[in-house]
Protein backbone atom coordinates (compact mmCIF):
# COMPACT_ATOMS: atom_id res chain seq x y z
CA UNK A 1 0.00 0.00 0.00
CA UNK A 2 2.44 2.24 0.05
CA UNK A 3 1.99 3.30 -3.77
CA UNK A 4 -0.78 5.02 -2.23
CA UNK A 5 -1.10 9.05 -1.48
CA UNK A 6 -1.99 9.56 2.24
CA UNK A 7 -5.94 10.44 2.49
CA UNK A 8 -5.38 13.97 2.33
CA UNK A 9 -3.67 14.06 -0.77
CA UNK A 10 -6.88 11.56 -2.42
CA UNK A 11 -10.71 13.15 -3.39
CA UNK A 12 -13.22 11.91 -0.01
CA UNK A 13 -15.55 9.55 -1.46
CA UNK A 14 -19.01 9.47 0.50
CA UNK A 15 -21.45 6.73 0.15
CA UNK A 16 -25.39 7.55 0.72
CA UNK A 17 -27.30 4.47 1.12
CA UNK A 18 -30.73 3.79 2.56
CA UNK A 19 -33.86 1.96 2.30
CA UNK A 20 -36.24 2.65 -1.11
CA UNK A 21 -37.81 6.14 0.08
CA UNK A 22 -35.76 7.04 3.06
CA UNK A 23 -34.92 10.71 1.99
CA UNK A 24 -31.34 10.15 0.21
CA UNK A 25 -32.33 12.18 -2.78
CA UNK A 26 -33.96 14.71 -0.67
CA UNK A 27 -30.49 14.99 1.56
CA UNK A 28 -28.33 15.19 -1.85
CA UNK A 29 -30.50 18.05 -2.72
CA UNK A 30 -30.12 19.58 0.57
CA UNK A 31 -26.21 19.48 0.11
CA UNK A 32 -26.09 20.66 -3.24
CA UNK A 33 -28.40 23.39 -2.60
CA UNK A 34 -26.21 24.60 0.25
CA UNK A 35 -23.35 27.73 -0.13
CA UNK A 36 -21.13 25.53 1.68
CA UNK A 37 -18.27 26.17 -0.85
CA UNK A 38 -17.61 22.68 -1.91
CA UNK A 39 -17.37 21.69 -4.81
CA UNK A 40 -19.55 18.12 -5.57
CA UNK A 41 -19.71 15.27 -8.21
CA UNK A 42 -22.69 12.75 -7.75
CA UNK A 43 -22.88 9.40 -8.94
CA UNK A 44 -26.28 8.70 -8.97
CA UNK A 45 -27.19 4.73 -9.05
CA UNK A 46 -31.07 3.84 -10.12
CA UNK A 47 -32.09 0.77 -10.58
CA UNK A 48 -33.55 -0.28 -14.20
CA UNK A 49 -33.44 2.03 -17.39
CA UNK A 50 -35.87 4.37 -16.67
CA UNK A 51 -34.13 6.66 -13.96
CA UNK A 52 -35.94 9.70 -12.79
CA UNK A 53 -33.80 11.05 -9.93
CA UNK A 54 -31.39 12.34 -11.91
CA UNK A 55 -34.68 14.64 -12.80
CA UNK A 56 -35.14 15.41 -9.32
CA UNK A 57 -31.77 16.62 -8.91
CA UNK A 58 -30.53 20.27 -9.51
CA UNK A 59 -30.50 20.60 -13.52
CA UNK A 60 -27.82 23.28 -13.19
CA UNK A 61 -25.43 20.53 -12.43
CA UNK A 62 -25.78 17.98 -14.50
CA UNK A 63 -22.35 18.19 -16.24
CA UNK A 64 -21.27 17.20 -12.35
CA UNK A 65 -23.95 14.12 -12.32
CA UNK A 66 -23.71 10.90 -13.55
CA UNK A 67 -25.91 8.19 -13.72
CA UNK A 68 -25.49 4.39 -13.34
CA UNK A 69 -28.75 2.87 -14.57
CA UNK A 70 -27.61 -0.83 -15.63
CA UNK A 71 -27.95 -2.55 -12.62
CA UNK A 72 -27.41 -2.27 -8.56
CA UNK A 73 -24.31 -0.52 -8.13
CA UNK A 74 -23.52 -3.59 -5.41
CA UNK A 75 -23.90 -6.23 -7.84
CA UNK A 76 -22.27 -6.96 -11.30
CA UNK A 77 -21.90 -2.91 -11.82
CA UNK A 78 -19.00 -2.75 -9.76
CA UNK A 79 -16.58 -2.84 -12.03
CA UNK A 80 -18.65 -0.02 -13.98
CA UNK A 81 -18.14 1.84 -10.50
CA UNK A 82 -14.54 1.37 -10.35
CA UNK A 83 -14.02 2.28 -14.40
CA UNK A 84 -16.61 5.66 -14.00
CA UNK A 85 -14.61 6.65 -10.82
CA UNK A 86 -11.24 6.53 -12.95
CA UNK A 87 -12.85 8.48 -15.64
CA UNK A 88 -14.33 11.16 -13.51
CA UNK A 89 -10.53 11.78 -11.75
CA UNK A 90 -8.88 12.08 -15.19
CA UNK A 91 -11.58 14.50 -16.58
CA UNK A 92 -10.53 16.47 -13.29
CA UNK A 93 -7.10 16.19 -14.29
CA UNK A 94 -7.31 17.70 -17.43
CA UNK A 95 -9.58 20.38 -16.00
CA UNK A 96 -12.57 19.25 -17.56
CA UNK A 97 -14.27 18.70 -14.42
CA UNK A 98 -14.05 20.97 -11.71
CA UNK A 99 -15.23 19.04 -8.38
CA UNK A 100 -13.10 18.43 -4.99
CA UNK A 101 -15.42 15.36 -3.81
CA UNK A 102 -17.74 12.59 -4.59
CA UNK A 103 -21.08 11.60 -3.37
CA UNK A 104 -22.41 8.07 -4.37
CA UNK A 105 -26.19 7.78 -3.54
CA UNK A 106 -27.27 3.85 -4.05
CA UNK A 107 -30.23 2.11 -4.97
CA UNK A 108 -32.52 1.60 -2.35
CA UNK A 109 -31.64 -2.04 -2.43
CA UNK A 110 -28.26 -1.81 -2.42
CA UNK A 111 -25.82 -3.78 -0.09
CA UNK A 112 -23.10 -1.14 0.77
CA UNK A 113 -19.95 -3.55 1.19
CA UNK A 114 -19.34 -4.25 -2.59
CA UNK A 115 -19.23 -0.38 -2.64
CA UNK A 116 -17.10 0.30 -0.20
CA UNK A 117 -14.73 -2.37 -0.93
CA UNK A 118 -14.23 -1.01 -4.17
CA UNK A 119 -11.92 1.86 -2.92
CA UNK A 120 -9.84 -0.74 -1.44
CA UNK A 121 -9.62 -3.61 -3.84
CA UNK A 122 -9.22 -1.65 -7.16
CA UNK A 123 -5.83 0.09 -6.95
CA UNK A 124 -6.25 2.61 -9.28
CA UNK A 125 -9.59 3.86 -7.34
CA UNK A 126 -7.40 3.66 -4.33
CA UNK A 127 -4.80 5.94 -5.50
CA UNK A 128 -7.11 8.89 -6.48
CA UNK A 129 -9.81 8.10 -4.02
CA UNK A 130 -10.02 8.11 0.01
CA UNK A 131 -13.67 6.42 1.50
CA UNK A 132 -14.72 8.93 3.51
CA UNK A 133 -18.00 7.40 4.99
CA UNK A 134 -20.74 5.79 4.61
CA UNK A 135 -24.27 7.53 5.42
CA UNK A 136 -27.65 5.74 5.91
CA UNK A 137 -30.97 6.93 5.58
CA UNK A 138 -33.39 5.74 7.99
CA UNK A 139 -37.08 6.07 7.48
CA UNK A 140 -38.93 6.69 11.11
CA UNK A 141 -42.40 5.53 10.01
CA UNK A 142 -41.55 2.46 7.68
CA UNK A 143 -38.22 1.02 9.08
CA UNK A 144 -39.29 -1.62 11.47
CA UNK A 145 -41.25 -2.97 8.93
CA UNK A 146 -38.46 -2.94 6.30
CA UNK A 147 -36.03 -4.73 9.33
CA UNK A 148 -38.23 -7.01 10.13
CA UNK A 149 -38.23 -7.89 6.19
CA UNK A 150 -35.43 -8.25 4.69
CA UNK A 151 -31.92 -8.48 4.91
CA UNK A 152 -30.68 -5.30 2.77
CA UNK A 153 -32.19 -2.90 5.27
CA UNK A 154 -30.41 -4.53 8.08
CA UNK A 155 -26.73 -4.62 6.61
CA UNK A 156 -27.36 -0.94 5.47
CA UNK A 157 -27.74 0.20 9.15
CA UNK A 158 -25.39 -2.25 9.73
CA UNK A 159 -22.24 -0.59 7.54
CA UNK A 160 -22.84 3.26 8.19
CA UNK A 161 -20.90 5.31 9.92
CA UNK A 162 -23.79 7.88 10.70
CA UNK A 163 -27.40 7.27 11.02
CA UNK A 164 -29.98 9.82 9.56
CA UNK A 165 -33.26 9.00 11.44
CA UNK A 166 -35.66 10.85 8.46
CA UNK A 167 -39.66 11.52 8.50
CA UNK A 168 -39.32 11.25 12.44
CA UNK A 169 -42.48 14.01 11.74
CA UNK A 170 -45.19 10.71 10.81
CA UNK A 171 -44.30 8.52 14.22
CA UNK A 172 -45.08 9.21 17.99
CA UNK A 173 -41.91 10.02 20.04
CA UNK A 174 -42.19 6.77 21.57
CA UNK A 175 -41.88 4.76 18.25
CA UNK A 176 -39.08 6.82 17.09
CA UNK A 177 -37.03 6.58 20.25
CA UNK A 178 -37.96 2.06 20.33
CA UNK A 179 -36.65 2.75 16.75
CA UNK A 180 -33.60 4.11 18.03
CA UNK A 181 -32.75 1.40 20.76
CA UNK A 182 -33.12 -0.83 17.94
CA UNK A 183 -30.78 0.63 15.72
CA UNK A 184 -28.08 0.53 18.29
CA UNK A 185 -28.57 -3.04 18.56
CA UNK A 186 -27.60 -3.52 14.99
CA UNK A 187 -24.64 -0.78 14.72
CA UNK A 188 -23.76 0.34 18.50
CA UNK A 189 -20.94 2.79 17.08
CA UNK A 190 -22.66 4.95 14.41
CA UNK A 191 -23.79 7.97 15.89
CA UNK A 192 -27.90 8.61 14.99
CA UNK A 193 -29.06 12.27 13.92
CA UNK A 194 -32.74 12.85 13.20
CA UNK A 195 -32.98 15.11 10.43
CA UNK A 196 -36.47 16.83 8.70
CA UNK A 197 -36.43 16.87 5.02
CA UNK A 198 -32.95 16.83 4.09
CA UNK A 199 -32.26 19.37 6.86
CA UNK A 200 -28.82 18.35 8.67
CA UNK A 201 -25.37 20.43 8.42
CA UNK A 202 -23.07 19.56 5.84
CA UNK A 203 -20.50 18.98 8.59
CA UNK A 204 -22.32 16.15 9.59
CA UNK A 205 -22.29 14.39 6.13
CA UNK A 206 -19.26 15.12 4.56
CA UNK A 207 -15.79 14.70 5.63
CA UNK A 208 -16.58 12.95 9.18
CA UNK A 209 -13.81 10.80 8.52
CA UNK A 210 -15.94 7.64 9.86
CA UNK A 211 -14.47 4.97 7.21
CA UNK A 212 -10.76 5.40 6.24
CA UNK A 213 -9.22 2.64 6.63
CA UNK A 214 -5.60 3.12 5.43
CA UNK A 215 -5.34 6.85 7.45
CA UNK A 216 -4.28 7.43 10.58
CA UNK A 217 -8.23 8.27 12.65
CA UNK A 218 -8.14 10.56 15.62
CA UNK A 219 -11.47 7.96 16.76
CA UNK A 220 -13.77 9.32 19.50
CA UNK A 221 -13.84 6.31 21.91
CA UNK A 222 -17.78 7.67 22.23
CA UNK A 223 -18.22 6.42 18.60
CA UNK A 224 -17.66 2.65 19.69
CA UNK A 225 -19.88 2.85 23.22
CA UNK A 226 -22.95 0.89 23.35
CA UNK A 227 -24.60 -1.85 24.43
CA UNK A 228 -25.72 -4.82 21.45
CA UNK A 229 -29.78 -5.26 21.80
CA UNK A 230 -30.97 -8.59 21.01
CA UNK A 231 -33.73 -8.60 18.27
CA UNK A 232 -34.47 -11.56 16.77
CA UNK A 233 -33.16 -11.25 13.12
CA UNK A 234 -30.44 -11.68 11.33
CA UNK A 235 -27.99 -8.80 11.68
CA UNK A 236 -26.78 -8.24 15.28
CA UNK A 237 -23.39 -6.62 16.76
CA UNK A 238 -21.63 -6.95 20.21
CA UNK A 239 -18.86 -5.29 22.01
CA UNK A 240 -15.38 -6.72 23.68
CA UNK A 241 -13.62 -4.64 25.61
CA UNK A 242 -10.29 -5.70 27.44
CA UNK A 243 -7.74 -3.78 29.60
CA UNK A 244 -4.90 -6.30 28.92
CA UNK A 245 -2.67 -5.76 25.84
CA UNK A 246 -3.02 -7.92 22.97
CA UNK A 247 -0.37 -9.45 21.35
CA UNK A 248 0.02 -8.10 17.14
CA UNK A 249 0.75 -11.68 16.10
CA UNK A 250 -1.09 -13.98 17.59
CA UNK A 251 -4.37 -10.96 16.98
CA UNK A 252 -3.18 -10.75 13.17
CA UNK A 253 -3.47 -14.51 12.91
CA UNK A 254 -6.73 -14.99 14.72
CA UNK A 255 -8.69 -11.57 12.83
CA UNK A 256 -7.54 -13.62 9.50
CA UNK A 257 -8.88 -16.48 10.44
CA UNK A 258 -11.67 -15.40 11.59
CA UNK A 259 -12.25 -13.29 7.86
CA UNK A 260 -11.78 -16.73 6.47
CA UNK A 261 -14.37 -18.37 8.40
CA UNK A 262 -17.15 -15.72 8.95
CA UNK A 263 -16.08 -13.04 6.08
CA UNK A 264 -19.43 -13.22 4.60
CA UNK A 265 -21.23 -12.43 7.03
CA UNK A 266 -19.09 -9.93 9.09
CA UNK A 267 -20.44 -6.69 7.80
CA UNK A 268 -18.38 -4.22 9.97
CA UNK A 269 -15.55 -4.35 12.74
CA UNK A 270 -14.04 -1.53 14.23
CA UNK A 271 -11.96 -1.19 17.26
CA UNK A 272 -9.53 1.19 19.50
CA UNK A 273 -6.95 -1.24 20.59
CA UNK A 274 -4.23 -1.56 22.98
CA UNK A 275 -1.30 -3.41 21.73
CA UNK A 276 1.71 -5.03 23.22
CA UNK A 277 4.62 -2.77 22.77
CA UNK A 278 2.69 0.38 21.57
CA UNK A 279 2.23 3.76 23.05
CA UNK A 280 -0.23 4.84 20.93
CA UNK A 281 -3.52 3.30 20.26
CA UNK A 282 -3.90 1.32 17.05
CA UNK A 283 -7.45 1.73 14.95
CA UNK A 284 -8.61 -1.44 13.60
CA UNK A 285 -11.67 -1.67 11.20
CA UNK A 286 -12.77 -3.68 8.49
CA UNK A 287 -16.14 -5.06 6.14
CA UNK A 288 -16.39 -8.63 5.70
CA UNK A 289 -12.35 -9.56 4.67
CA UNK A 290 -10.88 -6.41 3.94
CA UNK A 291 -9.45 -5.09 6.84
CA UNK A 292 -6.30 -2.74 7.99
CA UNK A 293 -5.15 -1.12 10.94
CA UNK A 294 -3.59 2.36 11.31
CA UNK A 295 -1.61 3.89 14.46
CA UNK A 296 -4.20 6.51 16.12
CA UNK A 297 -2.92 9.07 19.08
CA UNK A 298 -0.97 8.29 21.98
CA UNK A 299 -2.18 6.89 24.78
CA UNK A 300 -2.26 9.27 27.74
CA UNK A 301 0.03 9.20 31.46
CA UNK A 302 -2.33 7.10 33.69
CA UNK A 303 -4.99 6.87 31.20
CA UNK A 304 -6.50 3.74 31.33
CA UNK A 305 -5.20 1.41 27.86
CA UNK A 306 -8.79 -0.76 27.47
CA UNK A 307 -9.02 -2.19 24.20
CA UNK A 308 -12.43 -1.73 22.51
CA UNK A 309 -13.96 -3.79 19.40
CA UNK A 310 -17.31 -3.49 17.91
CA UNK A 311 -18.26 -6.60 15.81
CA UNK A 312 -21.37 -5.99 13.37
CA UNK A 313 -23.05 -9.08 11.49
CA UNK A 314 -25.31 -11.87 10.59
CA UNK A 315 -25.30 -14.38 13.08
CA UNK A 316 -22.08 -14.08 14.19
CA UNK A 317 -20.83 -16.60 17.27
CA UNK A 318 -20.23 -14.32 19.68
CA UNK A 319 -18.20 -16.69 22.32
CA UNK A 320 -16.01 -18.32 19.40
CA UNK A 321 -14.75 -14.43 19.15
CA UNK A 322 -14.53 -13.39 22.61
CA UNK A 323 -12.69 -16.93 23.74
CA UNK A 324 -10.25 -16.13 20.54
CA UNK A 325 -9.59 -12.60 21.23
CA UNK A 326 -8.79 -13.57 24.69
CA UNK A 327 -6.06 -16.28 23.54
CA UNK A 328 -4.91 -13.10 21.41
CA UNK A 329 -3.73 -11.12 24.95
CA UNK A 330 -0.65 -10.66 27.05
CA UNK A 331 -1.04 -11.90 30.06
CA UNK A 332 0.46 -9.62 32.73
CA UNK A 333 1.78 -7.32 30.43
CA UNK A 334 0.67 -3.61 30.74
CA UNK A 335 2.03 -2.51 27.22
CA UNK A 336 4.51 0.13 27.57
CA UNK A 337 7.22 -0.35 24.70
CA UNK A 338 9.50 -0.12 27.73
CA UNK A 339 7.69 -3.18 29.63
CA UNK A 340 9.72 -6.59 29.44
CA UNK A 341 7.56 -9.21 28.21
CA UNK A 342 6.03 -11.60 30.31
Amino acid sequence: MSSIPPAGERIPVTILTGFLGSGKTTLLNRILREQHGRRIAVIENEYGEAGIDNEILLQERDEQIVVMNNGCICCSVRGDLARLLGELEGRRREGALDFERVVIETTGLADPAPVAQTFFMHMDVARAYVLDAIITLVDARHAPAQLDRGSEAQEQIAFADRLLISKTDLVDAAQVEALSQRLVGLNPRAPQLRVHFGAVPVEEVLDIGGFAIDSALEIDPGFLEGRAVRHDQAVGSFVFRDSRPFDPQRLDLFMRLLSQQYGADLLRYKGVLNVYGRDSRVVFQGVHMVMGAQEGKPWGEGEPRTSTMVFIGRRLPQRVFEEGLRHCLVEGGGGRADTPPP
